[in-house]
């Protein structure tokens, strides 16, 4: 039998990155102008992406943004944020147990993100958890990304499962749109980078905290969703 997959996001769900990303963030604002960045009014977007939360900055500001200009920064942003990896990231409370937890019962484990995959990789490695996962593949991995349902379906096949006993778990719309295009069941965090609570999205399950993602709670969701 096939094993079991368990298939997680990556910022927001299973590693908190908010200080390096606001980090770069006012690293590459630095110059422009704009006023501080607050990391409250920030959090929220943070899984939007480096260019996403620069082109808030500036439409927060009232401030016009070039397309060069963008460029440059997002290029900066990118900069900062790799050459300091992990940083001060670091698992969200509970997750190391968790995914202990699911190994001991017999699952692959497995990483989803739209981060870019040389990214990905440094962090997880940064982090010196990269043996826990058969594959971790980013939004540059394949030709297609989330919410494209394939690119969780193909991050289940490089890892050597079976989309039909595997679950997703994410922090976000993208997240939950992905899991549910591809026909798997989804939990998710609430604690993550969204700026719309994820229960508004109708994943199979919200958590608020990692010790409630259990075996048998993903074991429920895989038959219901088989049956």
């Amino acid at each position: 039998m096939t094993q079991p997959i368990i298939v997680f996001d990556l910022d927001g769900t299973l590693v908190d990155t908010a200080p390096d990303l606001l980090d770069a963030l006012a690293h590459a604002l630095r110059d422009t102008g704009l006023p501080p960045i607050d990391p409250v009014l920030f959090h929220n977007y943070l899984g939007m992406g480096g260019r996403a939360m620069i082109e808030r900055a500036f439409r927060q500001a009232n401030r016009v943004l070039e397309a060069d200009h963008h460029d440059q920064l997002i290029t900066t942003f990118l900069q900062h944020y790799t050459d300091n990896i992990p940083g001060r990231s670091k698992p969200f409370p509970g997750v190391l147990d968790a995914m202990t937890r699911f190994a001991d019962a017999g699952w692959k484990l497995a990483i989803c993100t739209n981060k870019f995959e040389k990214l990905s990789h440094s962090l997880i490695e940064g982090l010196n958890i990269q043996a826990h996962f058969a594959a971790n593949c980013g939004a540059d991995t394949f030709a297609w990304r989330k919410p494209d349902p394939r690119h969780l379906l193909s991050t289940i096949e490089r890892a050597g499962g079976d989309r039909h006993q595997a679950i997703m778990v994410g922090d976000s719309k993208t997240d939950i749109e992905t899991a549910k295009a591809a026909g798997i069941p989804v939990v998710a965090v609430d604690f993550g980078y969204t700026d719309q609570p994820v229960a508004s999205f109708e994943p199979s399950v919200v958590i608020s905290r990692f010790d409630e993602l259990t075996v048998e709670m993903a074991q429920r969701l895989i038959a219901a969703g088989n049956a």
